[in-house]
């Protein structure tokens, strides 16, 4: 399958058929709107490949990218890898036949106690990725897993299971991730979190980056390798993003990771676009021809990430907003803050707001996501609620002066959509809150004020955002705008500019917060420390140093 066609470069009859297919009405990527998005017709699996290729053929490892598990049920792991032999072709160097893929799971490394085994379709019309939900499992356990097929072994995962929904663990330790530009340097910080003892890992978001990689992998400079020109170039169709997804998982670091956590994955906005608004994409594109790329790149998501099948999109929809539990000790609320966005007042960048931010019809969330996380706090028993999502929830000043300036692309830009969160919060008793924030490049921790102008007014939670894996090459210490900030923004407890993740250790008692930081990216091996650590007691909300 070759996919050339930019939409840059459409002809005048797919802009103007693109023009006509209405956002609901664009339902499925199996028919004619696929054609007109890629060029090409893509079936529901099975369809097009009724016939099975012998795995005996495959001569070259097929397990390239790695394997990983995500979204832990008390009774179930989701299992997730990719055949690709030839992981920078367009097809992964797969032919367009199905495969039988066998997987195991078992209570040992050595796969001497087997709980589970079984065997999978790889599609070529989801490109090979295989996923399976291993169900009927013990609560609150480790596991190892593998794939085989044909003559070839995967690499060993291992993953766990949420405690049973009545247990009450004393402890549940999170890592959050977050902007992972392969073109800025390494992923060196994955290395590291790979080898730490953690429960789960939370991306939240900016996973990929659709700006074109040269040659040499940007700031990663290599000496010893050569990049495909395909990687030169913006992700605009579903070539080009499945392309980015692998070159992205060629990273050792970041498949150790995948293989030693589970992670629970949410995105940003350059999974598809920069700072695009729900349907508005950055530029002036129309927005039925920006759906068009939206489905490719929701697509290739769902393809390269361990999600579940309700998560599996529908053209350009995909419910990513879902709830994970552990135990009675927390619940999970995993936002999507892209997708159903008003757009974004007075541009997408730092302005001096007006009244339109204001505006109760604006919403980060839009309606129906807001009333389900309204709806999960009035219902939950949890004791930390926990909101992994993407952008900066606290508000943020950037200047001394006043009026400030703020990002319009935060929800600073939707404080109406901020206040019902709150307020919704408060109405349903929700003593222990933490958000966890990515996007912006640094780590901050953040005290949630009732009034932010206020720095005397109540308490309500904790934002704890961590810094890029990459983005932003090696970054500072104690970045240009370290004094404004801290000034400007008094519930502004930590600001640090490397990169790096934090890690988050939630217990019956407090929760600490450890912001991990390696001092370069751009050259490989960097070592790691702990630039920082914070508590917030149960029942008291508020960050002190630890």
């Amino acid at each position: 399958m070759t996919i050339t066609a930019h939409p840059t470069q459409h002809s005048p009859e797919l802009r103007a058929a693109a023009r006509h297919i209405g956002r609901r009405r664009f339902l499925t990527l199996t028919g004619a709107a696929a054609a007109l998005a890629f060029a090409v017709d893509l079936p529901a699996a099975g369809t097009a490949s009724a016939a099975t290729l012998d795995a005996r053929r495959i001569s070259a490892d097929p397990f390239t990218l790695g394997v990983a598990s995500g979204d832990p049920l008390p009774d179930s792991v989701l299992l997730w890898s990719r055949l690709a032999p030839a992981p920078f072709q367009p097809d992964g160097g797969m032919p367009a036949l199905r495969v039988a893929v066998q997987w195991e799971l078992a209570h040992d490394e050595g796969f001497t106690s087997v709980a589970r085994r079984g065997t999978a379709l790889a599609y070529p019309e989801f490109n090979h990725s295989v996923r399976v939900e291993v169900t009927g499992l013990d609560s609150g356990r480790v596991y190892y897993y593998r794939f085989r097929t044909g003559t070839w072994i995967s690499g060993t995962g291992r993953t766990r299971t949420a405690p049973a929904p009545t247990a009450a663990p004393s402890a549940l330790t999170l890592a959050a991730v977050s902007c992972q530009a392969y073109a800025d340097g390494y992923f060196t910080p994955y290395r590291h979190l790979a080898r730490d003892d953690v429960d789960i890992v939370l991306h939240l978001g900016d996973y990929l980056y659709e700006y074109a990689v040269n040659s040499v992998g940007g700031y990663r400079n290599y000496t010893d390798r050569t990049l495909p020109a395909l990687f030169n170039r913006e992700t605009l169709t579903l070539e080009d993003y499945r392309l980015r997804y692998a070159l992205f998982k060629s990273d050792p670091d970041l498949r150790a990771a995948h293989a030693q956590h589970p992670f629970v994955v949410t995105w940003d906005d350059h999974e598809t676009e920069n700072n695009y608004a729900g349907d508005t994409p950055e530029n002036s594109v129309p927005p039925e021809e920006f759906l068009l790329r939206r489905a490719a790149a929701y697509r290739a998501y769902w393809e390269n990430q361990p999600l579940r099948l309700p998560q599996r999109p529908t053209g350009p929809d995909m419910r990513l907003y879902r709830r994970l539990h552990w135990g009675r000790l927390a619940q999970f609320d995993i936002l999507d803050t892209r997708q159903y966005r008003s757009n974004q007042a007075y541009g997408d960048g730092s302005q001096i707001p007006g009244p339109e931010i204001d505006d109760p019809a604006r919403t980060m969330t839009g309606a129906a996501q807001e009333r389900w996380l309204l709806d999960g706090w009035r219902d939950s028993t949890a004791l930390w609620n926990v909101v992994p999502q993407q952008v900066t929830f606290s508000q943020r000043k950037f200047d001394l002066t006043e009026p400030s300036r703020l990002s319009m692309d935060a929800w600073d830009g939707y404080r109406a959509s901020r206040r019902r969160v709150l307020d919704g919060a408060r109405a349903a008793g929700v003593d222990n809150l933490m958000v966890l924030t990515g996007d912006v490049h640094v780590g901050y921790a953040f005290d949630i004020k009732e009034n932010f102008d206020d720095p005397a007014s109540a308490t309500l939670g904790t934002e704890i955002v961590a810094t890029s894996v990459a983005s932003g090459r090696d970054g500072v210490d104690r970045p240009a705008t370290y004094d404004t900030y801290m000034k400007a923004n008094p519930h502004l407890r930590f600001f640090n500019g490397r990169r790096g993740y934090v890690t988050v250790a939630l217990g019956q008692q407090r929760a600490r917060a450890d912001f991990r930081t390696v001092p370069y990216v751009t050259r490989p091996g960097a070592p790691v420390s702990t630039a920082a650590s914070f508590v917030t007691e149960v029942g008291a909300q508020g960050l002190t140093p630890a």
